[in-house]
């Protein structure tokens, strides 16, 4: 059973002229540490932070609050498995929210699909039980 659903897509130079606008300080507050050392590692940075930026937006929309409530860019991190899989690492008011809406689901999973083509970056979160 879908619990929460959530996607966004980012148009990739519209992040690229945010990084090179404000730089560390819009890193700084939008992705965690292990966030932005993953995406300086990447050949093409700039996508995988548009890739992340909509990860977080689309995490946010199947927890049921955008960001609001307590929840925050950081409260969200997109992390790889070993395989190379991304998934959600939930923290602060994202993770008490989650906690909140699978109350009932124990077995409650997020799922994550990323995808981006140069120009536009899409993700789609599934919270299911």
């Amino acid at each position: 059973m879908i619990i929460g659903i959530g996607q966004d897509i980012c148009d990739v130079k519209r992040i690229e002229s945010t990084i090179n606008r404000f730089g560390d300080r819009f890193k700084n507050r939008i992705f965690t540490e292990g966030e932005i050392n993953k995406c300086e590692s990447r050949s093409n940075s700039i996508d995988s932070y548009a890739r992340r930026f909509a990860a977080k937006e689309a995490c946010s929309k199947a927890l049921g609050t955008g960001f609001r409530k307590g929840v925050f860019y950081k409260d969200i991190e997109v992390v790889n498995l070993k395989s190379g899989k991304p998934t959600i690492k939930l923290n602060g008011g994202a993770l008490d929210q989650y906690r909140l809406i699978t109350l009932n689901h124990k077995d409650a999973l997020i799922e994550i699909s990323l995808t981006d083509d140069r120009k536009l970056a899409l993700a789609i979160v599934i919270i299911s039980d």
